[in-house]
């Protein structure tokens, strides 16, 4: 089986950084893409970062200059830095990996999220 834990978010002032960190573990042949997607309140989930193989990485506008999506293939971990952070931040954060867990068999996880708040 595949898990996906996140950690590393937490309470911060607007202005402030925080960094995520997504661990993969369990029957991992190869990990395709990478994503972090957030929920807030009433809102529906989005796609903040997405990283594949090569490293070509896409962010949501909201989000350009501010964050960073990083991976390390060796740990099967993937990083957000969120710098700049506003309020509208605001919300859980999940972590999603496409990934091969042998030759041929080929699946989509996600983690369980980690909240992430800014105070104004």
């Amino acid at each position: 089986q595949v898990q996906l834990v996140e950690s590393g978010g937490g309470l911060v002032q607007a202005g402030g950084s925080l960094r995520l960190s997504c661990a993969a573990s369990g029957s991992i042949f190869r990990i395709n893409a990478m994503g972090w997607y957030r929920q807030a309140p009433g809102k529906q989930r989005e796609l903040v970062a997405h990283i594949i193989s090569g490293g070509v990485t896409n962010y949501a506008d909201s989000v350009k200059g501010r964050f960073t999506i990083s991976r390390d293939n060796a740990k099967n971990t993937g990083y957000l830095q969120m710098n700049s952070l506003k309020p509208e931040d605001t919300a859980v954060y999940y972590c999603n990996a496409d990934l091969f867990i042998r030759v041929g068999v080929r699946g989509d996880y996600s983690g369980q999220g980690t909240q992430v708040t800014v105070s104004s």
